[in-house]
């Protein structure tokens, strides 16, 4: 088999805080997005783990240390 498999698991990680930046102290989803994970297609999960989210992370620690 030549194909590779990755499970598409949840980000979250028990931190559930949505923040005045409607997004989550823990996962940096939206409420929208927490709420439309379990009818999403792995292709949707798999770009907000590996592009949305880390984006977001990076974004919302520049602003924490005054540099966004």
């Amino acid at each position: 088999m030549t194909d590779q498999y990755r499970a598409v698991l949840s980000p979250c990680i028990g931190i559930c805080n949505i923040d005045d930046d409607g997004l989550c102290a823990g996962c940096h989803r939206t409420g929208a997005e927490i709420a439309n994970w379990p009818v999403m297609n792995d292709n949707a999960r798999l770009r907000m783990m590996d592009e949305v989210l880390p984006q977001r992370e990076t974004q919302r620690g520049a602003a924490r240390h005054g540099k966004g």
